[in-house]
């Protein structure tokens, strides 16, 4: 189930203005995702449920995979990543299956994007 475009319009307006509080910080479960406008070429910063996976980290497309943040990430091949403290650069984005994507989400994160019926995830690998 995608978040309704409702939800997403108050999300962004003022909720994701609030997280930027929180993302990115140490012992923060949210991340701040940087990237690139395809057209704009103008850097935007989101927060974003992140988990880490062996080598790069692992995104839930809670709105799915028309959202322009993720088509930006594909057109740019990459973003960078602040997560708990540290910047990572990451690249090559890859979409991935919903019981793939989830099983990288500790309790209770892993549950909630089960019960919300999430089905679209990526992954992306820290650039070395």
């Amino acid at each position: 189930m995608k978040i309704p475009n409702k939800v997403r319009y108050i999300n962004k307006k003022f909720t994701n203005r609030l997280m930027m509080l929180i993302a990115g910080r140490k012992g923060s479960p949210i991340g701040v995702l940087h990237h690139t406008g395809r057209r704009s070429g103008k850097r935007y910063s989101i927060p974003i449920l992140a988990a880490p996976t062996t080598g790069g980290f692992a995104f839930a497309l809670t709105y799915g995979d028309h959202v322009d943040w993720y088509r930006n990430v594909l057109a740019t091949g990459g973003a960078t990543l602040t997560w708990r403290g540290r910047d990572y650069q990451l690249r090559s984005p890859l979409s991935i299956s919903a019981d793939m994507g989830r099983m990288f989400f500790p309790q209770p994160w892993r549950a909630l994007l089960f019960v919300m019926r999430t089905a679209d995830f990526f992954c992306m690998t820290i650039e070395e």
